[in-house]
């Protein structure tokens, strides 16, 4: 039988409702996808890093562009007593300041920057690590719900991330099932403290892509404007 989260899964406790301000354009299916990146990221920015182990939705190892305080540290900001947002750069980004530079344009608070690295796995393995990301720890309801966005460093057009919305239960609902092709340049924003999600990669080399925590406000949600959103 394949694997299903039940209600003993750690992602079901995590907390959804809230008076955090949350952007139109997530509002109904809670993620976008954006045109392809308009820019070139040049291997050794992403390969001659600084990686960590760090396993999170299937094996990864992690390089940390920004952390809370500024350290090559992979773990949650609330570790630190901070919210995810208000990040300091780490010594990767003047390794690799295409992204750098890319991620402040976006003009909107940010929190954990990082290049994940995964090796293939397929669909049913992939479903293992299934999960939801407990993104707003520590967050004032008065401030703004911490999202996620993705840009793709590796083409991989038969990979996707797997998003599914949740019930009442905070369960997954499989009819909600969505994918998003993971090519080369892939850009998308994902509540995913809402939305069930994990990458099947059926690559045969690992997977790079830049992953960044950004607080939703009127500058994100302009920005996601200005990115011209398309249909997956």
């Amino acid at each position: 039988m394949s694997f299903w989260p039940t209600k003993e899964h750690w992602s079901v406790e995590i907390p959804l409702r809230s008076k955090h301000y949350r952007m139109p354009q997530l509002a109904e299916a809670g993620f976008v996808a954006l045109a392809p990146a308009g820019f070139q990221v040049p291997e050794h920015e992403y390969l001659g890093l600084d990686y960590m182990e760090w396993k999170s939705g299937g094996d990864t190892n992690f390089a940390p562009l920004a952390s809370a305080d500024g350290q090559l540290d992979c773990r949650g900001f609330w570790d630190k007593g901070k919210t995810d947002k208000g990040a300091l750069w780490t010594s990767n980004a003047d390794k690799a300041p295409t992204l750098r530079d890319y991620v402040a344009s976006i003009g909107a608070n940010f929190g954990r920057v990082r290049i994940i690295k995964l090796e293939p796995q397929d669909h049913e393995t992939a479903l293992h690590s299934f999960h939801r990301d407990d993104n707003n720890r520590f967050n004032p309801e008065h401030e703004g719900w911490v999202v996620r966005t993705w840009v793709e460093l590796t083409d991989n057009p038969e990979s996707y991330m797997l998003l599914m919305d949740l019930d009442d239960e905070h369960l997954p609902i499989a009819s909600t099932e969505r994918r998003v092709p993971l090519h080369l340049g892939a850009r998308f924003v994902v509540d995913t403290q809402r939305l069930w999600h994990v990458v099947v990669h059926n690559g045969t080399s690992p997977r790079y892509a830049l992953i960044t925590s950004v607080e939703s406000s009127p500058k994100l949600s302009d920005w996601i404007d200005s990115q011209v959103p398309v249909s997956v």
